[in-house]
């Protein structure tokens, strides 16, 4: 049993001395930004942030699956998430998030679509995050299915518009919930009040590139990206405000104070808080054979940090620690899987990007 001490900023971790085996499943990928593990042993699916979506067969080469939508690619943008439908095994279906639009309007899309062998078929855009933008960065994009079939996904605030992130009638700086269909859901929220968008979960976010559901619990997990310093992993409930741009710990880029508090009446204090920015990317909850004391944990992946780190929870939830995990691997984490058999599975962000799966 884990004590039940609350950590609130972390910016020092210890080192496990216990060795990992880190395999290359692939590599010489353009900056792999997500996997999804295919049922029956059958590979997984990898997206490529240029827009190409693959498949890695167990020990084959990555091919490329026909009738992706074309992303917008520019800076951050580009092709993001890929999540499978609860009922995949039966139907096949596939969420797809995406940057779309021009330089002067883009936004983040949802696609679904029906795999059919190395291609693509039904692909129909379902959501589109509003209103459009015009910087190519902050997009958000990650994507989680919740235990009751609800699909839910992570936006960005698009970085010039942070104020957007408080407003209910903008899609920005929000984490949404919608039916597998795309459909708002009537007992979010926020449906029903005038002016504001029936698809908010929750709101006050920066830029979130972790999402992840206990499958054990139930709980939704998600990670932010904060200017400089106050990344944040939160605990994400119905309805919250997680206070962004009005509560952080961070600094704007040129040194300036963004807001005078670290923390603000009515809205949620992060549980972990990086001073300085780790840039956290990809997130899951562990559950498997392989790390048995790590189970209900988070693995988080870092970007500038280059590094895995684990935030060991307690029964309850609660933060009781944290600590680098995989020294060996000193890449830019750009996501981060716990496949069915218990291994770890990692994508880097790079030019040349490789797939590793980790094992004890």
């Amino acid at each position: 049993m884990k004590s039940a001490a609350a950590l609130l900023l972390l910016m020092a971790v210890a080192v496990p001395a216990r060795a990992e085996r880190v395999e290359t499943v692939a590599s010489g990928l353009d900056h792999p930004w997500s996997i999804a593990f295919l049922p029956g042993g059958a590979g997984v699916l990898v997206t490529e942030r240029g827009g190409r979506l693959l498949h890695i067969a167990p020990g084959g080469r990555p091919r490329a699956i026909a009738g992706v939508p074309s992303p917008y690619v520019a800076s951050q943008g580009g092709l993001f998430d890929v999540v499978l439908h609860p009922g995949f095994a039966r139907n096949r279906l596939l969420y797809l998030s995406y940057a779309a639009g021009t330089p002067g309007q883009n936004h983040t899309r949802i696609a679904r679509a029906r795999l059919d062998g190395d291609r693509l078929a039904d692909v129909k855009v379902i959501f589109q995050v509003g209103p459009s933008k015009n910087t190519p960065v902050h997009f958000g994009g990650r994507m989680a299915f919740l235990p009751d079939g609800s699909l839910v996904m992570s936006t960005g605030d698009g970085f010039d518009y942070r104020e957007e992130a408080q407003r209910l009638q903008s899609g920005l700086g929000k984490i949404v919930r919608l039916a597998d269909d795309g459909r708002p859901l009537a007992s979010n929220p926020f449906a029903g009040r005038a002016g504001a968008q029936a698809s908010i979960w929750s709101y006050g976010h920066r830029n979130p590139q972790g999402l992840a559901v206990d499958p054990a619990t139930g709980r939704l997990w998600a990670h932010e990206h904060g200017p400089q310093g106050g990344d944040e992993v939160n605990l994400i409930r119905r309805g919250g405000n997680y206070g962004w741009p009005v509560a952080t710990f961070g600094r704007d880029y040129s040194g300036a104070t963004i807001s005078p508090f670290k923390r603000y009446k009515g809205m949620i204090d992060a549980p972990v808080v990086w001073v300085p920015s780790i840039a956290p990317s990809g997130l899951a909850v562990y559950r498997g054979v392989l790390w048995p004391a790590w189970n209900g944990d988070l693995i988080v992946g870092a970007l500038a940090a280059r590094q895995v780190r684990r935030i060991d929870l307690d029964d309850a939830g609660r933060v009781v620690g944290q600590q680098r995990i995989f020294p060996s691997i000193t890449a830019r984490i750009r996501d981060v899987r716990v496949a069915p058999d218990g291994a770890v599975w990692l994508t880097t962000d790079e030019d040349q990007g490789r797939v590793l799966r980790v094992t004890p």
